[in-house]
């Protein structure tokens, strides 16, 4: 009795997921996830069209509505030298959004190379490089800004790369921490005994494994940097006056705390949200990429 082979055609085949479908299959499912990425998209979209939604002119001053209460009209009501509140919480986060995106992307590239980099070669350079590290951070984080940000001057450029600077040192020890899990591999140590560069090891074996870690850690030193921009502008130290700024919302109506408490709620409220936002994001992909989030904190 002869047993009949199936054909080829008739083999069933089984679809294997991508990666990124896998991570945002499991991320759908998050419900705190998804408020998340909700709060994110809606600062995003509104930091884009905020210039044609805002009701009223955040830069025009009336004497004659100070401190109104919020109204139909003033959402928030006004500020103490009589401007919407509520048209300049919606524009608050331009400023800090743009910075922060760019300088996030900056000290995740640059700061992740290095400490993959460190991490595979050891030795001597990896010893110096890291005690230059660990007395960086030693140093207050917002002392470090400040003291950088006073030296250099206060624009955006100047602002961008200092924290991209400033948290690219984080990125550097949650990189070099990641890669030393992996140089003892087996898939690293066939591509030395195959002759590979150490630029390819890095680039297609090392980083490849590396960055799920350091876009879950880029995701939470975000939220830190929002902070940190927050207070700097809180200090005098942000975005050039008038321009709508949160922090420094915050600061110039505190002394107004108690006859117009939206003119500081509004700003408290928008920064609020987006950080909470990106806090519950970060912990869902996290949990989807399946990382220990603790991975990420910084030191």
């Amino acid at each position: 009795m002869s047993v009949e082979t199936p054909s080829v055609e008739q083999i069933p085949t089984v679809k294997r997921r991508s990666a990124l479908a896998e991570t945002w299959e499991n991320l759908r499912h998050s419900t705190a996830g998804m408020i998340g990425l909700a709060l994110i998209v809606i600062h995003l979209l509104l930091a884009v069209t905020a210039p044609v939604l805002v009701p009223h002119d955040p830069l025009l001053m009336n004497a004659e509505i100070r401190n109104q209460a919020p109204s139909a009209e003033y959402p928030f009501g006004t500020d103490k030298l009589g401007r919407d509140v509520f048209s300049r919480s919606m524009m608050g986060g331009r400023v800090a959004m743009t910075v922060t995106i760019i300088a996030i992307s900056l000290a995740v590239i640059w700061g992740g190379l290095v400490g993959i980099l460190l991490g595979f070669l050891g030795g001597r350079p990896d010893e110096i490089i890291m005690r230059i590290v660990d007395a960086i951070l030693s140093i207050p984080w917002l002392l470090l800004l400040l003291l950088i940000i006073s030296i250099l001057g206060t624009n955006m450029r100047v602002q961008t790369l200092t924290f991209a600077f400033t948290y690219g040192i984080l990125t550097i020890r949650v990189a070099r921490a990641a890669t030393h899990d992996y140089v003892t591999s087996e898939f690293v140590l066939a591509a030395r005994a195959r002759g590979e560069r150490r630029r390819t090891i890095v680039t297609r074996e090392l980083l490849p494994n590396v960055r799920d870690v350091l876009l879950v850690d880029g995701a939470m030193n975000w939220s830190w940097m929002l902070i940190a921009f927050a207070s700097l502008s809180f200090l005098g130290f942000g975005v050039t006056p008038p321009t709508p700024d949160w922090g420094f919302m915050i600061a110039k109506n505190r002394d107004i705390l108690a006859i117009q408490p939206w003119a500081v709620f509004g700003p408290v409220i928008m920064l609020s949200t987006l950080i909470i936002g990106i806090n519950l994001f970060a912990d869902a992909f996290a949990k989807a990429l399946g990382l220990d989030r603790s991975q990420g904190a910084p030191a």
